[in-house]
């Protein structure tokens, strides 16, 4: 089977100065043609450095990778034939240009003829729903839509397989929100599409993707379906707690037999700490109750809630997501 992407072994060092910094360490996956696949995981696990070796911008130090069949290293021209690829933040194009002139111009990039760019520029701009905004300079335009325009430039040459780099990272949520619908969009119009998506958002990865990695510090740890990576925890108990103060370290609540992971973040505006436990029993939040109150902490709520794909990385990893 020739997947739309493959990785074997993949790994990639780096050398700042006398040290080392291992970005991404044997790293597996394979992703099938017509798949959204998520890559999950915090700033600095590797989701960046992996697009880069796909899209042929950036050498492995040791393993493959494959793009359709193509080997990045020995065919990179033929990869480059068949992606393309969207960063979040970035601003790729002429300032001084319209959105119209820019994609256009990158349209001529990849080979179109005069008339069939524009054709093609005006789809994109249609879909997108830009057309108030296409004659607009770049250098004038809202962080949203610029990314509405960076989407379009990825698309510009139908790519059998997109590579989109934290896509919605600091846009309002309405924005973010349409981005994720034309995304979905691509691939149920085009079965033949393949999408690769970083991100460190776990309600976009879950909406979007059919399935997920959760990488962290270079290394896979987990791989599956949503649903197959919330059944990781479908045997823990998951409560959410909320006490007055800002709470320092919880060490204590850990010691505690059969608490598996923790984590809280304190809010100085309301005072509030909020804790998140996955717990291997119903019962041991009585003790963790008691343990906080001993501790002159005001408990203001305790719920029980449903496991997410936050909570499989921290029971795996011991941390937020977003730490």
């Amino acid at each position: 089977m020739t997947y739309a992407v493959e990785t074997i072994d993949l790994t990639r060092v780096f050398k700042r100065g006398k040290s080392t910094i291992k970005a991404l360490d044997n790293v597996n996956i394979s992703i099938r043609k017509g798949e959204i696949f998520g890559l999950l995981g915090p700033n600095g696990a590797g989701k960046t450095t992996l697009i880069r070796i796909l899209a042929t911008l950036l050498l492995p130090t040791s393993g493959e990778a494959y793009v359709n069949g193509y080997d990045v290293i020995k065919e990179p021209d033929k990869v480059r034939e068949i992606i393309n690829i969207v960063s979040g933040g970035e601003r790729a194009g002429y300032g001084i240009l319209t959105v119209r002139e820019n994609l256009w111009y990158y349209s001529q990039l990849y080979g179109y003829g005069w008339r069939e760019g524009w054709k093609k520029v005006d789809e994109l701009i249609n879909l997108l729903d830009m057309k108030d905004f296409a004659n607009v300079r770049l250098n004038r335009l809202s962080t949203g839509m610029i990314q509405k325009y960076n989407l379009a430039r990825g698309l510009i040459n139908d790519p059998k397989i997109l590579f989109l780099d934290e896509p919605t990272l600091g846009l309002d949520v309405e924005v973010a929100r349409y981005i994720r619908k034309i995304i979905k969009n691509l691939v149920r119009e085009n079965p033949d599409k393949t999408i690769l998506l970083t991100t460190h958002y776990m309600a976009e990865a879950e909406q979007l993707c059919d399935r997920i990695a959760i990488i962290h510090k270079g290394r896979i740890i987990a791989e599956g379906t949503s649903d197959d990576l919330k059944h990781m925890v479908s045997k823990e108990k998951i409560f959410k707690v909320e006490v007055r103060g800002i709470v320092g370290a919880l060490d204590y609540i850990r010691k505690i037999n059969g608490v598996k992971a923790l984590t809280y973040k304190g809010d100085i505006v309301t005072g509030v700490t909020s804790i998140r436990l996955v717990l291997s029993d119903n019962d041991l939040i009585s003790k963790i109750v008691e343990a906080l109150n001993e501790k002159r902490f005001k408990v203001l709520s305790v719920v029980k809630v449903e496991p997410t794909l936050e909570d499989v990385f921290l029971k795996l990893v011991g941390a937020r997501l977003v730490e």
